[in-house]
């Protein structure tokens, strides 16, 4: 991501009516400095209804980023230990286990109470490096508060969760 080696696409607005491109973004926990292509929670307890939100909205899409990696990685034990292979059969290596994980959904259906890998946490894992955003990244995730605040972005039950 720091070598601009991973092809995101170029930054767009995030709805039709909007002028402001913002740029596409990879979810990220509190142990993440912020980033040009990398959204993490707001810190701190003392925060207003809207950074609540946002945290509350980018820790819940988290989650199931997290729960859909353990259900991979208890099909797929390789994905329990760091991969010692190089990184185009890395790359390949996740495609197969994903395709092959769909396929056999497909076939004998899903079971969402199990293949949940309680071993696996994103926390367990290296955080190689650690870069810290400066005012451009800080207005990014404010255009996400307030995207998440608007008629287009807001869900019915966000209010709920506060």
């Amino acid at each position: 991501m720091l070598d601009g080696s991973l092809q995101i696409p170029a930054p767009c607005p995030l709805t039709r009516d909007s002028e402001t491109r913002v740029p596409y973004m990879v979810i990220g926990d509190e142990g993440f400095g912020l980033h040009d292509n990398l959204l993490r929670p707001f810190s701190g307890t003392h925060l207003d209804k809207n950074k609540q939100i946002f945290n509350y909205r980018l820790t819940r899409a988290r989650r199931y980023v997290e729960c859909g990696f353990g259900i991979l990685a208890n099909k797929w034990r390789i994905f329990h230990r760091p991969l010692d292979i190089d990184k185009t059969t890395a790359v390949w290596t996740v495609k197969a286990c994903t395709i092959l994980h769909n396929f056999i959904s497909d076939k004998e259906g899903s079971n969402s109470d199990n293949n949940v890998s309680e071993e696996f946490s994103y926390e367990n894992l290296p955080h190689e490096v650690r870069t810290r955003g400066g005012n451009t990244v800080n207005l990014v995730r404010t255009e996400f508060v307030n995207y998440f605040m608007s008629e287009a972005g807001s869900v019915p039950w966000q209010d709920e969760a506060i």
